[in-house]
């Protein structure tokens, strides 16, 4: 099948439920989103929200963060993983990452000798107090660890957790709580054996939720595909085809653009219906950096025409934005980006700088969205005021803003 630029836009967008004015509705629309994606990054950076919940919060109507932290820490229906890095996925899933648990165990072995006392330990504090961080144990010591040096009760109740015996109970902020998976994870669940069999099958397995991450996906290397253990380009490749041929996925051609992109086969019928639809009416989003649209950034700019580095590691020097920028999606083109910074003490959601695209004609319908999604923003952060307190040219077209 051959599609337009345009097409392909359009259905990764509405695969992203990121085309239509209508969002998902409550924690149920947080768990259809994440249960059809397989999962969504998290980063540990704060500045208008977790990277979490800046990508619920554009998909989401009246997103609220705590309805997060109840599917994860009440309802216990998501938890916190290894997927795409750090991330969050359906406690369903739990079967599928058993190679990894079991990687981990063997991976520290060897320090076994060394923490076995330390283990022990902090398993009888659990027991006795419930949910612990690190730093309510008292163990004093270091250890040489998979990083770099690390206090040895960290250490310790990280490899249970990776090894599955602990399970992130809460977090206070960045700092994480452990207690026993067992007492939260049912018994039915954690005794299931890996649905794949095989690494082949595992490959194919996560080739696919991947795929289903973005909605297209090529088979080139791409951040993408990370935190898919013991995978390289040769396994990909051969996944992909053993994939087509049992008619899992199906390559599309996109105009323009030299290599295949893969979409699921129960995509199919999305792609049909974005095909056969009249669009009227968008509406503007903002974008998080690690958002799953943007997990492949080389392929957003061949689709898109938008180029997009997280600049957030680089020296200030070398910036050409800034810190912590966010996409600015309107109707299926990116129109801009700005740099916001929410201030919680002061309820202010400060606004340093905006850039819009070339060539975007600035509507009054596009300022009209604009604003609508920048007061859902306020709304989403809690903010009591907007401020605009960028210098020179880079945010004079917003004036018309400064009554939000």
């Amino acid at each position: 099948m051959r599609i337009t630029k345009k097409q392909a836009r359009r259905y990764m967008l509405a695969h992203q439920n990121l085309l239509f004015p209508e969002k998902l509705q409550g924690k149920e629309g947080i768990l259809d989103y994440i249960r059809k994606v397989g999962c969504i990054q998290y980063d540990p950076l704060d500045v208008v929200g977790y990277n979490s919940h800046l990508v619920l919060q554009s998909r989401i109507k009246n997103y609220n963060m705590a309805y997060l932290q109840e599917l994860l820490y009440v309802d216990r229906k998501l938890l916190d993983g290894w997927d795409k890095n750090m991330a969050i996925y359906p406690v369903g899933d739990w079967p599928y990452f058993e190679r990894y648990r079991q990687e981990a165990f063997d991976r520290y072995g060897d320090k076994f000798k060394e923490m076995e006392a330390v283990l022990e330990k902090v398993r009888k504090v659990l027991q006795e107090k419930g949910p612990l961080s690190s730093l309510d144990l008292g163990f004093d010591g270091m250890i040489d660890w998979a990083w770099a040096p690390t206090r040895i009760a960290r250490a310790a109740l990280e490899s249970m957790y990776f090894w599955g015996e602990l399970i992130v109970h809460h977090k206070m902020g960045t700092r994480k709580f452990y207690d026993f998976t067992a007492k939260y994870i049912p018994y039915e669940l954690r005794s299931k054996s890996d649905p794949n069999v095989s690494i082949e099958a595992y490959f194919e397995w996560h080739i696919k939720r991947r795929i289903g991450a973005l909605g297209l996906l090529w088979g080139r290397p791409s951040d993408a595909w990370l935190g898919i253990h013991w995978m390289k380009s040769k396994e990909r490749g051969e996944a992909l085809i053993r994939l087509e041929e049992k008619g899992e996925i199906v390559d599309i051609d996109v105009e323009d653009i030299e290599y295949p992109l893969y979409l699921r086969k129960e995509d199919i019928p999305l792609l049909y219906e974005i095909l056969n639809m009249e669009f009227q009416e968008f509406r503007v989003s903002f974008i998080a950096p690690l958002d799953n649209l943007l997990w492949d950034r080389k392929l957003i700019k061949e689709i898109f025409g938008f180029e997009y580095i997280w600049e957030v590691y680089k020296p200030t020097s070398e910036r050409k934005y800034g810190y912590y920028i966010l996409p600015v999606l309107y109707g299926d083109q990116f129109v801009a980006r700005f740099e916001p910074k929410f201030h919680k003490k002061t309820g202010v959601l400060e606004i340093f700088n905006w850039w819009w695209e070339p060539d975007v004609l600035i509507t009054g319908e596009l300022q009209e969205a604009v604003s609508t999604c920048l007061m859902e923003f306020a709304d989403y952060l809690g903010a009591r005021k907007v401020a605009l307190n960028g210098e020179g040219n880079a945010i004079e077209n917003l004036d018309w803003l400064r009554f939000v």
